[in-house]
């Protein structure tokens, strides 16, 4: 049923955006029409060029979570070891969180250029602190009932965080990496507006900052359309199907 609701939802907001750009208010660099938008999209998935940049997208934003992801386990696991690592770890988090990665830029560039790698650190340091922070309220929540028991049966160490603390906290590292991909593709456009294209190839961010540049408002709105669609095929396919098959599956949610 909710998905039902959805869809009406998403009818209601194309008609009213066709609405406006039929209503002969607005200039087409302004509102394009449906149609126009739907063509640019057709023509650029044609081509090819925008398969290519939306690829080069996903795979800076799957490197970036998967190191995001690992680094926010091992600082977790960290400061679940003593008091002075979790001290360390909450003054790290207090400290580079509310930092916005593009505010890093010109640090970013000294450091790393503008290639590759400095798009990657930007991901990650978005990506990290979110997914950090929900990591350490997770664990933060596990019975201590269940690491007991965890001990009693001979599991230590590593072992401990894998078998007990990471299933028991599942719904927080899921919510996290939901938060963490959402930042990463800001983090992703955002930084690839401004260092364009990386060794001659460029992804969805540097694809709408060519049509801008070149004024072709319905190209522009064809990627953001490419990007609403992965978000929605992520969200409603994978987070949905792990979040079914797991923390519904073994009664960690009351939904």
């Amino acid at each position: 049923m909710m998905r039902i609701h959805k869809s009406i939802w998403f009818v209601l907001f194309l008609s009213l955006w066709e609405l406006l750009a039929r209503s002969g208010r607005f200039s087409p660099l302004v509102f394009p029409p449906l149609a126009a938008v739907f063509k640019a999209l057709f023509h650029a998935l044609a081509s090819g060029e925008l398969l290519q940049e939306t690829g080069f997208s996903i795979l800076l934003i799957l490197e970036g979570l998967l190191v995001g992801a690992v680094l926010a386990l091992l600082l977790g696991m960290a400061s679940s070891l003593s008091p002075l690592l979790r001290s360390f770890t909450e003054a790290l988090a207090a400290l580079a969180h509310p930092l916005p990665g593009i505010a890093l830029l010109p640090v970013i560039i000294l450091w790393l250029g503008t290639g590759r790698a400095s798009i990657l650190f930007i991901i990650i340091h978005s990506v990290l602190w979110p997914m950090l922070l929900n990591v350490m309220t997770g664990f933060r929540a596990v019975p201590k009932v269940l690491a007991e028991t965890g001990r009693n049966f001979g599991v230590r160490g590593a072992r401990l965080f894998l078998e007990v603390y990471v299933p028991a906290s599942l719904p927080y590292l899921l919510a996290g990496l939901r938060i963490a991909w959402a930042r990463a593709w800001r983090a992703l456009i955002s930084a690839e507006m401004i260092f364009g294209a990386v060794g001659g190839k460029g992804g969805l961010g540097w694809y709408i900052f060519k049509q801008r540049v070149f004024m072709d408002t319905a190209g522009m709105f064809s990627a953001l359309i490419v990007i609403i669609l992965i978000g929605i095929l992520v969200e409603e396919v994978i987070f949905e199907r792990v979040e079914a098959a797991t923390i519904r599956k073994w009664g960690m949610t009351d939904q």
